[in-house]
Formats: C-alpha cells, structure tokens, sequence
C-alpha cells in the first residue's frame, strides 16, 4: 500500500514537471514581445527595456525556464551575490533556509507563482487562493446535484427497463449529455433569473459573496449557487444516469442476485444492499473525473453568471494577456486532477478490496 502511494506520487510529481514544462514554452513563443503585452502598443522603448529587465525577459529562454522550475520548485536555490537576478524575495514572500553554501542559499518555501502583470505586480497565489474556494464549492455543489439526480434515476431506469419511463429517462440523459455547457448557462439564466425571476428569485449573475446594497459588508449569497451548480451539474446527471443504468442491469442479472431472490429478500433490498454496491467502479471513476474537470470546465459557466472563481480569472486572463494567472491556474488545475486520481485509486480499495490495485 505505501509502495502504491509512493508510486502515485512520483508519477504525479513527473506528470506536474511535463505539465510545468509545456505551459512554460507554449507561453513564452508566442508570436510578439511579451513586455509589449504587459505594458501597450503606445509604450516608448525605455519602458520596453525597463519591463524587459524586470521579468527577465531579455535572459536566454533556457535561463527563464530554470528559473521558473526553481521558482515552483519547494526546494529552491536563491543566489547570495546582490545582483543576481530571481523573481523570488525570501524577504517579501518567507522561506526557510535548509542549506547554507558559499554563494547560494538551498530555501523550503511555497510553490511561487509569481505576479500579476495587470494587477499592480499583485501575487497569482494570493488571486488563486481568492477563487480557487469558489470554484470548489461549485464544483462539489455541481457533483451534489449530478450524485443524488443520477443515482435516483438511473436506479428507476435500470428497474423499470424497457418500459416508457426507462425510454422517457435515456431520452432526457442523452439531451443533457449533448448540450453544450454554456448554451444551457445562457438558457437557464435567460429562463429561470430572468423570465421567471418573480418565482425564483434567482439573479442571473452573482457570485456566493455579494455586496450589500449599501456596498457596506459582503453577505453570503447561497442562491446564486443554484443556476450555475445545476447547469454544471447537467452532464454529469446524465452520465451517472447511464453508468448506474447499465451497471444495476448487468449486476441483477449475477447468480448471487438469483440466490437472493430465492432466499426471499425484497427487490429494494437487493438493490440497496447488493446491486448498487457491486456496481459503484465506473460511476466512482466517473464522478472523480467530472469533479476534477469541474474546476477546469467551469470556465464558461462562471463567467456567464459572474462566478469569481478560477474559470472566470482564466477568461478575464486570457483577454489581458496576463500569462502568469494562466500558468498558475493550469498548473493548480493539473495538481488537484494529480489529487484526485490518487484519492480514487485509493477508493477503490476501500470500496473493493480484492480490486488492488498494487
């Protein structure tokens, strides 16, 4: 078990080095100057230069791209002489020093992702920290909705199979899974926050913390959590439908269901103490996955309904140009699918045990 786990994590840490490396290069060729897309196509060339210096922009790529491992890496080297560049200050952003050389400090620190270009140099983790928790409460909101919706139907489907509500539920769970996410964000918010705003009461844009009408305190808003958790959580519905589906149909047809019959037990027994356990694997896979893609799939959704999460500083990112909020965002992203795959391997053992995977 702990060879696994080690296992696990190796792989993930080489997986995040692959995924650092690519997001650094697909960034740092694009097409025009980078210091032009900090500043604007009116800045004078002193100001170029100025911008240049300061991000490390006129270094060789390979000397920026040692430079940002170094900056994600927990263990960093940090050069003692003065005039050494590094985007990293121990005395702004704290660190430990570990090892002590001649001319360079061995420093255990948080990962730094270094600074806004368009946020008056403000920190990318500090702007993460304050979406990233949005996006989680969405997501697991979303996935909420997606367990308790897909698991209730696809049970009546997989029961009544055949019938006109098995083909009423497929036809349902096949629309959903063929919708786009941002034309039912459109649909639901234009609908429900807008036509029917008097029954519902639900804006179409906000986010869980609002200001007051007085723009005197912030107040927690779970209402607006609703559209966009639904919406969200329409795909996910109607593949949970179809897994729970074929799995409950598959497990009723085994011979120790036959036997439980026999012995007398009740249908909802046998399906609530039997049937929906042995057939949890794909729909656990599935749920994992749909969680972890949430937080990178909510992009859409968030921006139309105003979300301030981590999809929605993406979006407003990408159209500033501001290169280190992506980068950081991908690269929280890609950690927490790393998570969440070892979570799951790890679940499937505790779910079923002769499934080791190791």
């Amino acid at each position: 078990m702990v060879r696994f786990v080690i296992e696990k994590i190796i792989s993930g840490i080489l997986t995040l080095f692959g995924v650092a490396t690519v997001v650094f290069f697909l960034f740092n060729v694009l097409p025009g100057d980078p210091a032009q897309m900090v500043l604007d196509q009116n800045a004078t060339e002193q100001q170029l230069l100025k911008v240049k210096k300061k991000y490390g922009f006129d270094l060789p790529i390979g000397t920026q791209y040692l430079l940002y491992l170094n900056d994600l890496s927990p263990l960093s080297f940090h050069s003692k002489e003065p005039d050494a560049f590094s985007f990293y200050k121990k005395d702004q952003f704290g660190g430990y020093r570990i090892l002590s050389f001649s001319k360079v400090d061995v420093i255990f620190k948080v990962p730094y992702l270094r600074t806004s270009y368009q946020r008056q140099g403000k920190n990318v983790g500090t702007i993460i920290t304050e979406t990233l928790p949005n996006t989680m409460v969405l997501a697991a909101a979303s996935i909420g909705i997606a367990i308790i919706f897909g698991f209730f139907f696809g049970i009546v489907s997989g029961v009544y199979k055949g019938t006109w509500i098995d083909a009423s539920i497929q036809m349902i769970s096949t629309l959903g899974m063929s919708i786009p996410s941002f034309f039912s964000a459109i649909l639901f918010s234009w609908f429900f926050g807008y036509l029917l705003f008097e029954f519902t009461n639900l804006n179409t844009t906000g986010s869980l913390f609002e200001l007051d009408d007085y723009g005197d305190q912030v107040d927690l808003q779970f209402k607006n959590l609703i559209l966009p958790a639904f919406v969200l959580g329409i795909r996910p519905i109607a593949v949970i439908v179809q897994l729970v589906r074929s799995g409950l149909i598959e497990v009723l047809t085994q011979d120790y269901i036959r036997t439980a019959k026999a012995k007398g037990l009740s249908q909802q027994a046998i399906i609530y103490r039997h049937a929906i356990k042995n057939s949890l694997n794909p729909v656990i896979t599935a749920v994992s996955g749909f969680f972890a893609s949430m937080l990178a799939g909510a992009v859409f959704v968030e921006y139309i309904f105003g979300w301030r999460g981590i999809g929605k500083e993406i979006v407003i990112a990408l159209n500033t140009l501001d290169i280190p909020v992506v980068m950081g965002s991908v690269l929280i992203i890609a950690t927490l699918f790393i998570l969440i795959n070892i979570f799951v391997d790890l679940l499937y053992v505790v779910i079923d045990p002769q499934a080791k995977p190791f």
